[in-house]
């Protein structure tokens, strides 16, 4: 009969206690993500009814339900793992990357996602508008040059060569008639 040695015996010791506290995280991790979205499922649903609503909460519940799936797959792995199945480290990561290029295409394919997002960016570009308005109001308070005294001074310049050269071919006419006689 083998005996393993003690560094074997400490290893095996350490890699199981590893196993059970990343089940263990996993498991709390799966656990607080279902809170999540069921706060966040009653909470949408309080606020609106309307059928936009609805159809994001659908897309939601089949991301929920992808990724839930997703952790079940993870968890049967696992337990393979610890049984002595040989489960390589790649199939770990390729069930989450497609669990969750799967689950945003659930979410973001709804006219939900879409409306929030709309109204994100709308958001969004006001607030720039506020901020470049606030920004300009100040360097002018401050004696600085705004970029609407820029835009205006390259305006004056472009004018200003387009007159130079008006002014350039009628002299060049003047100085070929002054020269012709």
């Amino acid at each position: 009969m083998e005996h393993e040695n003690p560094q074997t015996q400490h290893w095996n010791a350490f890699v199981e206690q590893w196993n059970e506290q990343f089940i263990d995280a996993f498991e709390d991790n799966v656990e607080t993500q279902a809170q999540f979205v069921e706060s966040w499922s009653e909470t949408v649903a309080e606020l609106s009814e309307d059928e936009t609503t609805s159809e994001g909460l659908e897309g939601y519940a089949k991301a929920y339900e992808t990724w839930m799936n997703a952790s079940q797959q993870m968890v049967e792995r696992m337990n393979d793992t610890l049984e002595g199945e040989d489960v390589e480290i790649e199939e770990f990561r390729d069930v989450w990357l497609n669990t969750a290029n799967d689950a945003f295409k659930d979410v973001m394919s709804t006219t939900a996602f879409a409306k929030m997002t709309g109204e994100t960016v709308g958001d969004v570009l006001e607030l720039k508008q506020d901020a470049d308005e606030a920004s300009q109001e100040t360097l002018r308070t401050l004696g600085f040059a705004t970029e609407e005294d820029l835009l205006e001074v390259g305006d004056r310049l472009v004018e200003l060569e387009r007159r130079q050269q008006a002014v350039e071919g009628k002299l060049d006419r003047i100085l070929e008639h002054v020269e012709d006689e």
